[in-house]
């Protein structure tokens, strides 16, 4: 496995240097594109709800991830509690919603990473980390000095600035972000995220600049990369097509996309007619139908028995 990306930035000064910088934005929180300007240090709390440490809700091995994520041996995944937005059909709403989670120092978070490494997982996968990126650098500063070496994984709804990605360049080994909305009405009505299509575009183009090639390990565990998830959702809300216009044009045709189809209306979903259902058989099968006339050959299909991969003209046959 090649060394995560952070070890470097121990070495030289970059990764104390990140953390600290990163815990003093949250004096006058400009983290994410809420821009609340709320002081985090004082316990203040924006629309994430979060304010000086960050909570989370539960922290193992896990396996449901991409295949290319999960391993054999699982991702170490720590689900943090609250988000940046505030998606009405959101299937993780017991804590990111509705706040289960337990408040956990800077240490007690180091120590829940070496915990993971200890496991045996493959990676550090940090879930839902918008808003809680100063408190996951200060945590992962104290793990790297005392032996974690496993790569993080950055595991988010891509609700993101630019700014704050660009701390996190040397940092951070693969970027796993949603590209949920192609367009701004469906992004406030579902999920309260005014402006996301630009911001998430933005943010991705980031991402791609920062690791713009996938590396594996001899397992076929990614080290470093970008995955792209795009999930489907009923009555084109997501804007597939437009999606994958973008990708093919502004990064590149052979960027990992992880294209799914689990929706069902979790929440309070079903108090929105046009989220009130699982999608289809045949809306599933016309995104994946855009992979291919938009060029994109690298990635996963969601079938019954999972995700699987696909590579250029053999996608329809893994459905």
């Amino acid at each position: 496995m090649a060394p995560a990306r952070y070890r470097d930035a121990l070495d030289n000064g970059t990764l104390l240097k990140r953390a600290e910088e990163t815990i003093r934005l949250l004096g006058a929180c400009r983290i994410c594109p809420r821009q609340c300007g709320v002081n985090r240090l004082k316990g203040e709390t924006g629309f994430c709800r979060t304010g000086r440490h960050a909570v989370v809700c539960s922290a193992f091995s896990h396996l449901g991830e991409e295949p290319a994520i999960s391993g054999t041996c699982g991702s170490g995944a720590i689900f943090f509690t609250h988000c940046n937005m505030r998606c009405v059909y959101c299937q993780n709403c017991r804590f990111s919603q509705e706040g289960e989670g337990r408040v956990l120092t800077a240490r007690e978070l180091a120590d829940t990473m070496l915990r993971l490494q200890g496991n045996g997982c493959h990676n550090i996968n940090v879930i839902t980390p918008t808003h809680v990126m100063p408190q996951i650098l200060e945590a992962l500063a104290l793990a790297a000095q005392e032996g974690l070496v496993l790569p993080l994984v950055y595991n988010t709804s891509g609700y993101e600035t630019v700014e704050a990605l660009r701390l996190l360049d040397g940092i951070v080994d693969v970027y796993l972000p949603d590209m949920r909305y192609a367009d701004e009405e469906p992004a406030v009505r579902y999920s309260s995220a005014p402006d996301y299509p630009r911001a998430n575009q933005e943010a991705v183009r980031e991402m791609f600049r920062q690791h713009s090639l996938a590396v594996f390990d001899g397992q076929g565990v990614m080290t470093q990369g970008l995955i792209i998830r795009h999930l489907v959702l009923p009555n084109g809300l997501a804007g597939t097509d437009a999606t994958f216009a973008f990708i093919a044009k502004e990064l590149s045709a052979e960027v990992f996309i992880s294209l799914m189809s689990q929706y069902f209306p979790a929440y309070e979903a079903c108090s929105h007619p046009a989220l009130a259902r699982r999608i289809t058989a045949e809306e599933y099968a016309a995104a994946v139908s855009l992979l291919e006339k938009h060029g994109l050959v690298k990635g996963w299909v969601q079938e019954a028995r999972g995700l699987q991969r696909f590579a250029g003209i053999h996608i329809k046959r893994n459905l």
